[in-house]
């Protein structure tokens, strides 16, 4: 009896439990999302602005007898290079394109690559 009498005494004296730590769950979330957002920084967002910026500067130095592949697909042969727009040949059919719609330059003919083909 001594021994349940002294159990429930000290259970008596135990404080109620503390409610969580609220200001610490929030800080642990918000750094959480900021590695997050670190980590898709250097594995999405940067290598694709490399890319672009790669890109426009491949498109900046275009120039006739460059062989190149537009977005949609169509293969061709730079033959002027305007401040917005080039014409191609692709096949026998010559076509105005934006310089935006270069998807990739495959080949750097020069003028020497236009008199090959």
């Amino acid at each position: 009896m001594m021994m349940s009498n002294r159990l429930s005494c000290l259970l008596a004296q135990q404080q109620p439990p503390m409610a969580p730590d609220q200001t610490g769950a929030t800080i642990k979330f918000i750094g959480t999302m900021a590695i997050f957002m670190v980590v898709m920084w250097f594995l999405l967002i940067a290598p694709q602005r490399k890319k672009t910026k790669e890109l426009e500067a491949t498109v900046k130095s275009l120039k006739a007898g460059d062989r190149i592949i537009t977005a949609s697909g169509i293969v061709g042969v730079v033959l002027s290079v305007k401040e917005k727009t080039m014409s191609i040949r692709s096949a026998d059919t010559k076509l105005e394109i934006l310089k935006t719609a270069v998807a990739e330059v495959t080949d750097r003919g020069g003028e020497a690559g236009e008199s090959k083909s």
